[in-house]
């Protein structure tokens, strides 16, 4: 393949990243302002998608440049056991990220909402301070701190009560 030809596809590639890039960053703006959503929940959800468009940009370059796959599989199946063996060590870790892009796009949860957990294990009633990549963070009305896995608010259903 010739040397300008893989250049225009790379910087054809790249181009389009930053645009995927944009309209994502436009539309969870959007959404974060529509629905009313504390802005630093946007920024796992960008981070995510961000993160598949390096995948895809990276793919494609190294398509492009005609890397020796035999190898480069050997490399990837490598880091991907290591990460597989990780993974499934703290397979939480990956279902709250999962969990928090759910709660971030479909769930009504937010900031300052009134909450109780509907569960006999936790029975937690409180307001919510805080809602990240990996937990949601409950104020009780005894003034404790409760972190609580996003995975488990999905997981097990949750009471909204009106914001006081």
């Amino acid at each position: 393949m010739d040397v300008k030809f893989q250049a225009a596809i790379i910087s054809g590639a790249f181009l389009l990243m930053i645009l995927l890039m944009t309209f994502t960053k436009r539309l969870t703006k959007k959404i974060t302002l529509v629905k009313k959503l504390e802005p630093n929940r946007k920024k796992v959800v960008l981070n995510v998608f961000y993160f598949l468009y390096y995948l895809l940009f990276g793919t494609v370059v190294i398509v492009v440049l005609g890397i020796d796959f035999e190898r480069l599989s050997l490399f990837i199946s490598s880091a991907l056991a290591v990460l597989g063996i990780a993974f499934v060590a703290q397979w939480s870790l990956l279902s709250n990220l999962t969990a928090s892009i759910i709660i971030f796009f479909y769930h009504p949860l937010k900031i300052g909402d009134r909450i109780k957990v509907l569960d006999k294990e936790l029975d937690f009633t409180g307001v919510v301070k805080n809602i990240t990549g990996f937990y949601v963070l409950i104020e009780t009305d005894k003034k404790q701190q409760i972190t609580i896995p996003n995975s488990i608010i999905l997981q097990k259903g949750i009471e909204l009560y009106e914001n006081e």
